[in-house]
């Protein structure tokens, strides 16, 4: 109980985070996932809430953003996002926008602006849109000079990083051109622009060749990259940092490397697959320069749900970290729910503030209106605050997990 008590005071979490919740939470009956609810989609509206999204403007304010999928959104043709914005370091959230025509988009601050990049529609053109008034008016993508970079062919992606490095943005990005279905048809690539450049303008971008993944890797078992890191690695180099859709316990990333102009990407399989815990699902891995290591929210597999297919199992959100970007462990269990089929934390985008993490959390859960439809098709946008995560351990873990993670990775 000491120690369950230690996890709630550094996370954040347990009964405080009520200030933040709609109304329909409100009432004894309803059951309320951890932390701070930042908005809710019942499943029975057919309208489920993905590619969560999380960033802090230059007045100390927090945007949030998700988009909708699911049977009754328009994620085929027109897809919606909705930002939401925190005046209160994230206790209480009030809705400030919906953006027609971005889907899967990363949310980040650059030079004083507020940015979406991402697609216009599932599968769809890459887009990106500007906002100089926190996040309340966006720019739209109608032509190469607005914010249309690509408008030629078929793209996937998902809140991942964009990170600044040689005097470049980068953003891991995927084409759908390589025919095959879901997972196959994956190319990754990556795409970069000058920092000083305009965002905006499509001549400015720079896009890498597309690379296919190879049925015969990983044994024959490996069905696809996709949803990539832009990371620097420890020797100045830029890398993706990708998925692998590798359907075993040992789960899988894999590295691609980027020439420093970003044009070219290679791949190497006798190096470029590296154990990742929770890499069949999305993670996404930054750099702390206090530690000199690199973390990760992914969803890692407890022992006790080896059997399941991994790709499925969401329903633990880990701490995981690294020194060379090759060799990770487990750190901490910081949410976890012992029943994979209908509750997950997953698609976690993040950021370091001093010695906390802030997180937005795709998160499938009870809510008094039939729970979530299945663990994948996510009920709630919810906040985190993950409280002095350098020093989080196995004993702040869940307590019935905590045994498991000696030897997690």
């Amino acid at each position: 109980m000491q120690s369950r008590r230690r996890f709630l005071r550094k996370t954040g979490l347990g009964f405080a985070a009520l200030a933040g919740l709609p109304s329909f939470a409100f009432a004894a009956e309803k059951t309320l996932p951890p932390g701070v609810v930042i908005t809710h989609s019942p499943a029975a509206s057919g309208v489920y809430l993905g590619s969560p999204g999380i960033a802090v403007l230059p007045d100390g304010a927090y945007l949030a953003k998700c988009d909708e999928f699911g049977p009754k959104s328009t994620e085929n043709s027109r897809a919606v996002t909705h930002v939401f914005r925190s005046a209160d370091r994230g206790q209480t959230w009030r809705p400030v926008a919906r953006v027609e025509g971005m889907y899967w988009a990363s949310v980040f601050v650059h030079r004083g602006a507020a940015y979406l990049l991402g697609t216009d529609r599932q599968n769809g053109r890459v887009v990106i849109m500007r906002s100089t008034d926190g996040g309340s008016t966006w720019t739209q993508s109608r032509d190469a000079q607005s914010g249309l970079l690509r408008g030629d062919g078929t793209y996937h992606c998902a809140p991942v990083p964009v990170v600044a490095h040689n005097g470049r943005l980068w953003r891991a990005m995927e084409d759908t051109m390589a025919g095959g279905g879901w997972g196959a048809h994956f190319r990754a690539l990556m795409m970069s622009v000058p920092e000083e450049a305009d965002l905006l303008d499509a001549t400015n971008w720079t896009f890498s060749n597309p690379l296919a993944r190879n049925p015969a890797w990983l044994d024959g078992r490996f069905g696809g990259w996709l949803e990539g890191n832009a990371v620097v690695t420890p020797d100045g180099g830029i890398v993706d940092l990708l998925r692998a859709d590798f359907r075993s316990p040992r789960e899988k990333a894999a590295m691609i490397r980027l020439s420093l102009d970003g044009r070219e990407a290679t791949f190497d399989p006798a190096t470029g697959f590296i154990d990742f815990p929770g890499g069949c699902k999305k993670f996404t891995v930054r750099f702390d320069p206090l530690t000199k290591r690199y973390w990760s929210l992914a969803n890692w597999v407890p022992p006790r749900h080896a059997n399941a297919n991994p790709e499925r199992v969401r329903n633990t959100l880990a701490l995981t970290a690294s020194t060379d970007l090759r060799h990770w462990e487990v750190r901490t269990a910081l949410l976890y729910h012992p029943d994979p089929l209908r509750h997950g934390f997953q698609y976690a985008d993040w950021l370091f503030e001093g010695d906390d993490l802030i997180a937005a959390v795709r998160t499938a859960f009870d809510d008094g209106e039939g729970g979530a439809h299945n663990c994948h098709d996510a009920n709630f946008l919810t906040f985190h605050r993950f409280r002095d995560f350098r020093d989080l351990t196995a004993a702040d873990a869940p307590a019935e997990i905590q045994s498991e993670l000696s030897g997690g990775g």
